[in-house]
């Protein structure tokens, strides 16, 4: 395992972290301990959870897991998120100053510590004003319940925006952005990784294995059965099954993907992890797993350096499509510049 720091903040995280969305859902408190126990051996030292994952239980099992294990929360980074729903009156949700005094205090209640490291909001509030929330963000900083803020799910200029009010108003800055980004999904490049970059916000992707997709478990025009999430439903939010199995690409990136893995003698799985990892502005990537044995497979992605033909290979292949405009080569170029002049 290697270490980056978090973002533009002095912290130090393994450049894979644990996401905890299986706990308490796929994941048995037992099954999760041991998920846990196995990452924290294997070198990594960053958690990542949210108060939306099995309704508040994904963050009280690793509570009791740090109960258990007393050096442990010295030894982790701890994030956790908060925005959408806990109940279903009108401020049960969202980024006002309200409802996240609330959401971060029982997360913390349901984490068992005074102070959760990287308090992280899950998603845009279009009807919050941004400058409540910074303003509550920097107070939790100042009061020591948080020790670093990001976001996940935001828009490049919504970033660029945050980032903007609080340099403005002198109140602690973001550190990262928590994106969805895999072979399969790379539209963030467009706009969301040159804000990241500008502003010095480290990335920690999410379903970097595309829902499973990039595992190598599924085949083309098989639907899928079984304990698996496809398996159990194919529909299943932005990685269902029957629009990527009708897509070519999806198949193309997949085969490129074997191909490297049986050259190396590894899982697909490690493959696509060990692309991600090594992509401009990643500070880490989340790894969600069901079972130890889940767990080591895509862990063992830190062991795996892509030569660079190897990984010119994969972006070629799963290279975003886009217009001709604004995102298109032509007006890529019309962006750039020489430094000695001319075009």
């Amino acid at each position: 395992m290697d270490y980056r720091t978090l973002g533009n903040s002095g912290a130090v995280v393994s450049s894979y972290a644990l996401g905890t969305m299986t706990f308490g859902a796929e994941a048995t408190e037992e099954a999760s301990h041991a998920i846990l126990d196995d990452y924290v051996a294997a070198g990594g030292n960053f958690i990542d959870t949210a108060d939306v994952y099995s309704a508040g239980v994904s963050e009280e099992i690793i509570g009791r897991w740090l109960t258990s294990r007393p050096d442990a929360r010295d030894r982790v980074i701890l994030a956790s998120k908060g925005r959408f729903p806990m109940g279903k009156a009108p401020n049960d949700v969202g980024t006002s100053r309200r409802h996240l005094t609330r959401a971060l205090d029982d997360s913390l209640r349901r984490l068992g510590v005074e102070q959760i490291d990287l308090y992280q909001l899950h998603a845009w509030d279009p009807i919050t004003p941004l400058e409540e929330t910074l303003r509550f963000l920097h107070d939790s900083v100042s009061s020591g319940k948080i020790a670093y803020y990001g976001f996940s799910n935001f828009l490049g200029w919504q970033l660029t925006k945050a980032v903007h009010i609080a340099k403005a108003h002198g109140w602690s800055a973001p550190v990262t952005l928590q994106p969805q980004y895999s072979l399969l999904v790379r539209e963030i490049e467009s706009e969301i990784v040159p804000a990241s970059l500008d502003a010095g916000i480290g990335l920690l992707p999410w379903s970097p294995l595309g829902g499973g997709w990039l595992s190598g478990k599924y085949k083309r025009d098989q639907p899928p059965a079984g304990a698996t999430r496809l398996g159990e439903n194919p529909k299943r939010g932005m990685e269902a099954w029957e629009a990527r199995n009708d897509d070519p690409r999806t198949w193309e990136v997949i085969e490129t993907v074997e191909k490297i893995a049986a050259d190396h003698g590894v899982g697909a799985s490690q493959v696509a992890l060990a692309w991600v990892a090594e992509q401009p502005a990643v500070t880490s990537v989340i790894l969600g797993a069901r079972t130890a044995a889940q767990l080591a497979d895509n862990l063992a992605a830190a062991h795996l350096e892509l030569s660079e033909e190897e990984s010119r290979r994969l972006t070629e292949v799963s290279q975003p499509r886009v217009g001709v405009y604004p995102y298109g080569p032509m007006a890529r170029e019309q962006r750039s510049r020489k430094i000695e002049g001319g075009r």
